[in-house]
């Protein structure tokens, strides 16, 4: 009975303990679920966040706008997928940036990626600049450890879809705060302009759209600037910023490597897992992914239409009377796809009414248009956005700025007006003003499709063949649209059936052949190397096919605004017309109109057109011609410009621009638009074009031909013939003694000016010995000058340089 009495209390107490563990386990398990709870509780629900007063827009993300907030719901298949982010200034204040930026500028351009940690969502900026192609090697890793990615924005996850597909964040504090990497205002502009900080009470989120392929964000940003741009009483800087987030391709287009002898812009990636014993640097060129219907018909040559081709939408602000002139410079481009083996690979549209598509922007990423601005700017641009991953161009935007027509108006009658009577007036006809619109949308698409300036597209022709009228219909005035070269001003009064205006050319066939034509059995990169070189040899050494980089300014082969294979007749052709235009300008302006205001615009714009060709001869001297070349191709890359070449251009500086041209101080015209300021204009333009000639860079390059050229022109031969063209005349006016002091302001420059920013160590280089030696034997001038000075004031004027050569040589 004990026994059965112990075991049963025993059992009992078993009972007992097992009930009291059990219990334990609730009490913990309710208040761990109690915890669980209330951890959870920090994300709210759906409804409560996204509410029925929410206006949404669905498309990559659906956006949301509950009264002030605007949040984002990214589904959980979007995160960590590539997306190019984009930052425009869409609307920008008068003068900023001292006029060289336009509405529509990009401020930057980034790969990003939403990512989830724990419960936040990381917006982290990605970078293809430095990649491992072959993930597999394994140096992938090394890659990503070193590069790691860092985090633009941090989210805190405020909530969930209903199905648990999406996280939502709260993107108001992120968009409305001046963030760094995505604002309008470079930190260069916030020193210049001594910006303090972005005004919370004047900015804010203008609009948030989501389209199938990108989100696009409008700010409203006002910033407080001690020294702002324009309206300086306001003490601020307002602007209007667009972020684009464009969602890039699932698998990149397979790139091409870029070769420098063809001109295309393009995206440079550095590969550590290439074989070669170094990081290998690839540049690959931008351009549209273009995929022929039938890949067998284009593999037998014949013209294929593409899978998708590139269309264009005109702005429905375009004025009607534009339109045809706008399609037609779009698809102008279409003859050079044929080239390439596509039909119809470039295609103008209107944009659709509302009736017609009432989802229709064109702000949608995947609708590229040539937007219409209603602007006094006088421009006209052609951006794009592209892939860093491969070069492909993902759209574009041509923008065109109302005022650009009267820029070519101008030109039109200042460059061609002596030998073309239908430029002579102020009202161009409509027929010539459409056709060069066509001609500078063409040239804004052919930027768009990947193409930079080709400076050497107008050397290409001979000087005299711009008087030739059926070279000109033919061939235009250079051998691609893509060149700044806009009008023919050789031509001369009497020469017939001559073209005036630029056109498409042969390079523009070459190159789009060269980076858009589809080469079959290549299936990497490196396969179509061999195919576009044989392209290249096919077309070496004909000037037509050349490319001539912007960059080059000191190739007088590659010059901006120049036609015609030799300067020195090129510009005396145009300062020819340029004169019996001066002598006409007040006849066909302001008598026409009966006020100055166009003759005061189209006289100032005049100077400019005399010092640009004055200017194209000046590259002459000091000149180095470029002609890019592979090591397997004969002959150098750079070649000094001959030595009689360069004597006769300092020759022509002298007698066309050191030689008062009294023919621009016309008393018609300066008497007419100023009370002052005649003989200082003059001294403007010859200083320009001394200090140019008188450049540190320039005479290095002479000093620098003495290692390469047996038969060079020295500096100390331009030097000395500067100063005797400078100071050879035995009359001496107004004009001659301003020349003189310029002079004597160079000089000084060149003896003490800070070094640092030239291409090599002019304190230790001859610069300095050649300018004293030439400021000691003009001292010597200077003195005879002055005791046989013909008045009172030339001998002031000699006494005045004699002083400040006398400075520059004993600084006190």
């Amino acid at each position: 009975m004990k026994k059965s009495g112990l075991f049963i209390a025993m059992l009992l107490l078993f009972a007992f303990s097992t009930s009291c563990k059990t219990a334990q386990k609730a009490v913990a398990a309710k208040t761990e679920s109690e915890k669980t709870s209330k951890k959870k509780s920090k994300f709210k629900p759906y409804s409560k966040v996204v509410t029925s007063d929410a206006v949404t827009d669905d498309g990559l993300f659906k956006t949301h706008q509950v009264e002030d907030d605007f949040f984002y719901e990214i589904p959980n298949d979007m995160l960590e997928k590539d997306m190019l982010w984009v930052t425009r200034i869409a609307q920008i204040p008068s003068n900023l940036g001292g006029g060289y930026m336009n509405a529509g500028s990009k401020t930057n351009q980034q790969v990003v990626a939403w990512e989830r940690f724990q419960n936040k969502i990381l917006l982290k900026v990605k970078s293809f600049s430095e990649v491992a192609l072959d993930s597999t090697a394994a140096i992938s890793n090394s890659v990503k450890v070193n590069n790691y990615e860092p985090i633009m924005y941090a989210f805190d996850i405020v909530a969930f879809s209903a199905d648990s597909t999406a996280v939502v964040i709260n993107v108001t504090k992120f968009l409305s705060t001046d963030v760094p990497s995505i604002s309008g205002l470079s930190s260069r502009l916030r020193k210049q302009y001594k910006v303090r900080s972005l005004d919370k009470e004047r900015s804010f989120i203008n609009s948030v759209k989501s389209f199938p392929e990108n989100i696009e964000v409008k700010q409203d940003f006002t910033y407080t600037a001690a020294e702002p741009p324009s309206n300086s009483s306001v003490g601020s800087i307002s602007m209007q910023v667009n972020q684009s987030m464009i969602l890039l391709p699932e698998v990149p287009m397979q790139p091409r490597l870029f070769d420098p002898r063809v001109g295309f812009f393009t995206v440079d990636q550095i590969d550590y897992s290439s074989k070669a014993l170094k990081a290998d640097e690839k540049t690959y060129i931008r351009r549209w992914r273009l995929e022929p219907k039938d890949p067998e018909a284009y593999a037998r040559g014949e013209l294929v239409e593409p899978i998708k081709p590139i269309v264009y939408y005109l702005d429905p602000g375009t004025p009607e009377n534009l339109k045809e002139y706008i399609k037609q410079g779009i698809e102008d481009w279409q003859k050079p796809f044929e080239t390439a083996g596509f039909k119809n690979a470039i295609i103008a549209r209107d944009a659709p009414t509302p009736e017609e598509d009432p989802e229709f922007s064109p702000e949608d990423i995947r609708y590229s248009v040539v937007r219409y601005v209603a602007s006094t700017t006088r421009n006209a641009v052609g951006p794009s956005v592209s892939d860093p991953r491969s070069g492909e161009i993902i759209e574009s935007d041509i923008i065109w700025y109302h005022n650009h027509l009267r820029s070519y108006r101008n030109r039109y009658l200042l460059e061609t007006g002596a030998a073309n009577p239908s430029a002579r007036t102020l009202d161009t006809d409509t027929k010539e003003m459409g056709e060069m619109m066509r001609q500078v949308i063409a040239h804004e698409i052919g930027h768009a499709l990947g193409f930079p300036h080709n400076m050497a597209a107008s050397y290409a022709y001979d000087v005299e063949d711009y008087r030739n009228g059926a070279f000109t219909q033919e061939n235009g005035i250079a051998a691609s649209l893509m060149d700044y070269a806009r009008y023919n001003y050789i031509a001369q009064p009497g020469d017939e059936n001559i073209r005036f205006v630029r056109q498409m050319g042969p390079y523009d066939h070459y190159a789009t052949n060269w980076g858009y034509r589809v080469i079959p059995e290549a299936t990497s990169p490196e396969d179509e190397v061999a195919t576009l070189n044989s392209w290249i040899m096919e077309k070496a050494g004909d000037p037509v096919y050349k490319f001539g980089r912007q960059s080059s300014r000191f190739d007088p082969q590659s010059q901006t605004e120049a036609i015609g294979n030799n300067p020195i007749k090129a510009s005396t052709y145009g300062m020819k017309n340029l004169k019996y235009v001066a002598q006409n300008l007040s006849q066909w302006t302001s008598s026409q109109t009966d006020n100055y205001d166009d003759l005061q615009e189209l006289y100032g714009e005049l100077l400019g057109v005399y010092s640009r060709y004055a200017g194209h001869v000046v590259t002459n001297v000091g000149g180095v011609n470029e002609d890019l070349k592979k090591p397997s191709q004969s002959g150098t890359v750079y070649s000094t410009v001959d030595k009689k070449t360069q004597q006769e251009s300092v020759q022509w500086i002298i007698k066309n621009v050191f030689e008062t041209p009294s023919w621009l101080v016309d008393k018609n015209i300066v008497q007419n638009i100023g009370p002052e300021g005649y003989f200082d204009r003059l001294r403007s333009i010859q200083a320009r074009q001394l200090n140019s000639l008188l450049s540190f860079d320039r005479i290095g390059r002479l000093i620098n031909s003495e290692t390469v050229d047996a038969n060079y022109y020295t500096a100390l031969e331009m030097l000395q013939d500067v100063r005797k063209g400078i100071f050879s005349k035995s009359t001496t006016d107004i004009y001659r003694r301003n020349l003189q002091r310029v002079y004597i302001d160079r000089l000084s420059y060149l003896m003490t000016e800070d070094s640092s920013r030239s291409s090599y160590n002019i304190a230790q280089s001859d610069v300095r010995a050649l300018v004293r030696g030439e400021l000691n034997t003009l001292q010597s001038t200077l003195r005879s000058k002055r005791n046989s000075a013909s008045n009172q004031v030339n001998k002031y004027h000699y006494e005045d340089l004699l002083a400040r050569v006398d400075l520059i040589l004993n600084p006190r």
